[in-house]
Formats: structure tokens, C-alpha cells, sequence
């Protein structure tokens, strides 16, 4: 392998006659004067003297063909493999054309690709185009992962890709971008897997319900026993919102979450709720203010002079018309409308449970994984994420100030479609604090992993705050215009996102300083979702057909007549609730699809055991 061509002081073109470069291929150099600097493959080219088709079409020049000549190259005959090399660090002076180029050992290139060890870091997969380092690797690092490759389970070869987690304290937030199928939630998972390896607190936000891992996979590697790491919570059934412990602007985020708010009933939320409320003792005066409102005050008025009424309707009257003295001149439907907010977010069963399962978990290093509706997730992660934020950073200011203050861990957030939870463009619940996270969090140790299908749609702030992106197949091209804006992809990097494999994946971090591909590595833990549907839909078929056919089998041969007089016991032992002309319809696809024989006669027709 040689360097051809014009050079650059970051740039040059390799050829070889039998190499055949892959990309993100690394390369040392062998230029004394600078020291045997260091590159990698960023684009591919191969000439094979039965295609007619010139250089001219290629990625070459003329000056490229005539170096290839005069170092003894036949441009008619011989195949000759091409690469554009891009130098980690900028030369002081362009290379040495005509110098010779190698595959480095491990040690040459340790410092570009590994900076903690696996005890340390996340584990997440194996850098692409690395395994010529196989036999230099050291031990620590060899047969970290195992690695699905074309549907086929394989043993690490290259070196593994171990993200610095360490130094988020100095580069925080990550964010994870890629389409449907792309392997986003998937690499997500293994994030997931490796925090709880870690034993950092996690707060997981999951609108799928599949951040589940109490199924675990054996794909060779020493996997871990995750059931211990993590608690599944869902909200109104485990866990909910202290109305107690609400402000008056909290109340106003929950209720907008719950449909929009319009100026006058925000007013009406302003003037009504009191510090230390309770679900109860809220919903009890919005709700009597609204039937006192519609009954008028002067009925009410009228009512109590008139007397007549059992000490209960005193009371209520009296309440009616205290409450019109104070609040007679808000408007009924906007009273009507917080009044309708409220019972939704009743009914969902947010107000019935409390955090405290959650709070517990963090402190004791698990990952907590919060289950719901996307529009509860956005009213509740408001709430939960503000609460626990509050504490943590009450803590931090406390220590500053040389106080004594309540200890409460540092924590992560992580969120899939998280262009729900902080959108571009409008307000949401959450948006506001994540917004503060995004910005100020590292100071207090609380950070962020967003996952996101349409990075375009998410908040520009949090987008800019995230220092780390991994970045799966993506093929809109705003989404793909966004991510080259926020990342330093190159052009070429950018014309490949469409075409990633589901499961490999650009990591621009600027804990690395650059961009690295890898593959993400098998996770230790199945999702509930990796059924595929058609499957899904033979095994309910066969397993209803089995429930059929064991219910029929003591009443063949079978008659129409037959059918009517047995309907309620083949029901039963069917665990069915068909009538006749559905039993009919079921007789007959079984005996179409094999399952039992028709066989017709003058007066019936009679179904038998196949």
C-alpha cells in the first residue's frame, strides 16, 4: 500500500493491488518527517480492467493515474484498489507522496479508539473495520461482546467500542437518533443494560412498554442477572402525583398537559387553588363552584331564606354561597373546563399513588422504568423529573454553602421519542426543566439520554446541549440535514446514513474528538416487541384451531342438527361463545385447511376426524 497522488496536509489517496480497503479502515502512514501520522478510510475505489469505465468517472484525478504509472502500476491491466484517506490530526505539511502505509497494531492506535476500561465504561459494541488488531489486542479487551452479523451470532473480533461515562461530568448528555428499524431502540437497551451494570440510577421513560429485561438471552458473553437492577412502575397503578405537594404553576402544567389551557382558566386555577390542597379538597371547590355558578346567586340566595332544607343542604347552600362571594364572576365554562381536566387525569389514575417507589430505587442505584400513555408520560415525567431535579440540586447548593443537606444521588433521564417530551416549536409539560437540565445539569450530576426517530422536531436547545450523538439509519433528509449541523459527520458519512445496516450506528462525541462507526453488540435481555406479527398471527391461529378441534373431538362425526342440540357444551369446551352459523362457518375452514372431513349427504352434511 502506497500514498498517490497530490497530497493534503489531511488528506491523501492510498492505492494497493491487493488490499482492498474497507471503510473506516485505519492507516498509519510511514512518513518519518511527520512522525507516522495516523488516518482513516472515508471513501473506497477499485478499477478492474474488464469494466469500461475510466478514471475520469472515479474518484481520482489525473494526477492520481500518473503516480500510479510512475511507481509501476499497468492502468490497463492490473485491478487496483483505491482509498481517500482522511488524518486524524492535520499534518503541519502535506505527505510524502509515494510513502509506503501499514494496518497499525493496537498499541499505535489504543489512544484514538479505547479511554476507560470495561469495569468503568459502557460496554456498547465493537468499532467497525478493526479486527486486523485481533492478535495485538490485550487480554482486558478481548471477548467483551458478541456480535449478530448477517443473522449469525459471532465472537468479537475488533476492538470494542467503551463509552467514557466518567466524562459527561465534562461533556454531558447523549442523544440517539435513527428511523423505524434502524436498531435505535435496540441500541437503547444496551445503554440501558450498562448503566444497570454500573449501578447508576436511572429514570426511564418508556411509552412502548418494551424497557423490559427479566428475559435474558445466553449469547456467550458473561452476562448479568438484571432482575435485581431495575424496577417496571406504571402510573395511577404504582406510582402518581402527590397533589399535596403541587404549586400552583405545577397544577397549571398538569391540567395544560391534560388539554390546553386558555387564559381564563388559567386565571380560574390562579384563583382557586390554595398551597396544600389535596385532590380532593380542589376537585370538591371547582366542582360546587361550577354547580353554584349554573344555580345563580340569587337562587341560592333564595333557597337559604326560604328554609325548608335538612341541615346537609344548609351546609351545601351556605358553601354555594361562599363560594360565589369569592369567585361569582369567573366564567362557568372555563370552571367547566379545569373541571373536565381534572377528571381525566383522575380517571388515569395520577392522583391516586405517589413517588416514593421511585425516589427509593434511585438511591438505591436501580433503573426505574415508568410505563403509560405518551400524554401521561409528558404530565407525570413533569412532575417526577422536577421533584427528584429539586432534590439533587438542593443537595449540591446545600454542600456549596457548607450545609447539611439531605444526600439524594446523581441520576440519569432517559426518554424514547423524546420529541414528545420536548418539542420544538410549542410548549409541553416537561419542557421547561429538561430544558434547565440540558443546560445546567452537569453542574449537579443529572443527565440526559434522549432517543428520538425526528431529531428535526426536538428542541434546538437540548439538541445543541447534547455532546454525544449516536446517530442509526436515518433517511429523511432534514433529519439528516440536522444531524450533519449537529455533528461533525462528514459529506460522505452523511450520503451512508440511509443505507446503515440496522444495528451499526455513527458515535460523534466529543469525549472521542471524532467520529467513530461501530456495531452495536447483542443485548443480554430481549424486548416483549421482537415477536414478528405474522408469526404472532400463525401462533394464535394454531393455538385456536387446537382449542377447536380438542373441543369437537367427543362430539364427531358431527351434523348441522347436531350442532344446535350440543352448542352450549362444544362452547365450553372450546372456551368459545359462537352461535350456530359461526360454528358453521368454523366447520367448514377446518375441513377447507385440511382439519376434518365434509362429506355431504342428501340431508346434511357431516364433519369427521381427518
Amino acid at each position: 500500500m502506497q500514498v498517490v497522488g497530490v497530497t493534503t496536509q489531511h488528506e491523501v489517496y492510498v492505492a494497493s493491488k491487493t488490499h482492498r480497503f474497507r471503510m473506516n479502515e485505519m492507516l498509519v502512514l510511514k512518513d518519518e518527517l511527520l512522525e507516522f501520522p495516523k488516518g482513516e478510510v472515508v471513501e473506497t475505489f477499485s478499477y478492474n480492467r474488464y469494466i469500461p469505465m475510466g478514471f475520469d468517472k472515479g474518484l481520482v484525478d489525473n494526477q492520481v493515474i500518473k503516480t500510479l504509472e510512475q511507481i509501476g502500476y499497468d492502468i490497463g491491466a492490473d485491478d487496483i484498489h483505491l482509498a481517500k484517506v482522511r488524518l486524524f490530526e492535520e499534518a503541519p505539511h502535506p505527505i510524502q507522496t509515494g510513502c509506503h502505509v501499514h494496518h497499525p497494531d493496537f498499541s499505535e492506535i489504543e489512544s484514538l479508539l479505547v479511554t476507560t476500561s470495561a469495569e468503568k465504561g459502557m460496554v456498547l459494541g465493537e468499532i467497525k473495520s478493526t479486527d486486523y488488531v485481533e492478535e495485538s489486542l490485550p487480554l482486558p479487551l478481548q471477548g467483551l461482546v458478541t456480535i449478530l452479523e448477517k443473522e449469525q451470532e459471532r465472537k468479537q473480533k475488533g476492538v470494542p467500542f467503551i463509552f467514557d461515562i466518567r466524562a459527561m461530568q465534562q461533556y454531558p448528555h447523549i442523544g440517539v437518533f435513527g428511523g423505524s428499524g434502524s436498531g435505535k431502540s435496540f441500541g437503547l437497551r444496551v445503554m440501558l443494560e450498562e448503566l444497570m451494570k454500573l449501578s447508576i440510577p436511572t429514570l426511564v421513560f418508556d411509552p412502548h412498554f418494551e424497557m423490559d429485561f427479566s428475559v435474558q438471552l445466553n449469547n456467550g458473553v458473561g452476562n448479568i442477572d438484571y432482575k435485581q437492577r431495575y424496577e417496571v412502575v406504571q402510573i395511577g397503578r404504582d406510582v402518581g402525583v402527590d397533589f399535596t405537594a403541587l404549586s400552583t404553576r405545577d397544577v397549571e402544567r398538569l391540567l395544560s398537559a391534560s388539554g390546553s389551557l386558555t387564559e381564563s382558566m388559567i386565571n380560574v386555577i390562579q384563583s382557586i387553588h390554595k398551597r396544600k390542597d389535596s385532590y380532593q379538597s380542589f376537585s370538591d371547590r371547582v366542582g360546587n363552584l361550577a354547580e353554584a355558578i349554573e344555580i345563580g346567586k340569587q337562587k341560592v340566595e333564595s333557597y337559604l331564606h326560604d328554609g325548608g332544607m335538612t341541615r346537609d343542604e344548609m351546609e351545601k347552600y351556605h358553601t354555594f354561597k361562599k363560594l360565589l362571594e369569592q369567585y361569582g364572576s369567573l366564567p362557568l365554562s372555563s370552571v367547566k373546563g379545569i373541571q373536565w381536566r381534572l377528571f381525566r387525569l383522575q380517571q388515569a389514575g395520577l392522583f391516586q399513588q405517589n413517588i416514593r417507589v421511585i425516589e427509593q430505587a434511585i438511591h438505591q442505584g436501580k433503573l426505574v422504568v415508568v410505563q403509560g400513555a405518551v400524554w401521561l408520560l409528558q404530565v407525570f415525567s413533569s412532575y417526577v423529573i422536577g421533584s427528584l431535579y429539586s432534590k439533587r440540586r438542593n443537595f449540591k447548593d446545600a454542600r456549596l454553602q457548607q450545609k447539611q443537606g439531605e444526600f439524594f444521588p446523581p441520576f440519569m433521564i432517559v426518554t424514547d421519542e423524546a420529541h414528545n417530551f420536548a418539542p420544538k416549536g410549542y410548549d409541553a409539560p416537561a419542557k421547561s426543566v429538561l430544558k434547565e437540565i440540558a443546560q445546567e445539569g452537569r453542574k449537579y450530576g443529572v443527565f440526559l439520554i434522549f432517543a428520538t426517530q425526528r431529531p428535526t422536531l426536538l428542541d434546538e436547545t437540548i439538541t445543541a446541549q447534547l455532546n454525544s450523538k449516536f446517530v442509526f439509519r436515518t433517511v429523511r433528509g432534514t433529519d439528516i440535514q440536522t444531524i450533519k449541523e449537529e455533528t461533525d459527520l462528514t459529506a460522505e458519512e452523511g450520503k451512508r446514513l440511509p443505507y446503515l445496516r440496522s444495528g451499526d450506528v455513527f458515535v460523534s462525541s466529543a469525549i472521542i474528538g471524532r467520529t467513530i462507526a461501530l456495531r452495536i453488540r447483542l443485548a443480554h435481555s430481549s424486548s416483549p416487541h421482537t415477536l414478528n406479527p405474522f408469526d404472532e398471527l400463525i401462533e394464535m391461529n394454531q393455538t385456536s384451531n387446537e382449542e377447536v378441534l380438542k373441543g369437537l373431538q367427543e362430539f364427531l362425526p358431527l351434523t348441522e342438527m347436531d350442532l344446535m342440540k350440543n352448542l352450549p357444551d362444544l362452547n365450553a369446551k372450546s372456551r368459545k361463545s359462537w352461535d350456530v352459523n359461526q360454528w358453521k362457518d368454523e366447520l367448514s375452514r377446518l375441513s377447507r385447511e385440511g382439519y376434518l372431513i365434509e362429506r355431504k349427504t342428501p340431508f346434511a352434511h357431516i364433519y369427521d376426524r381427518a
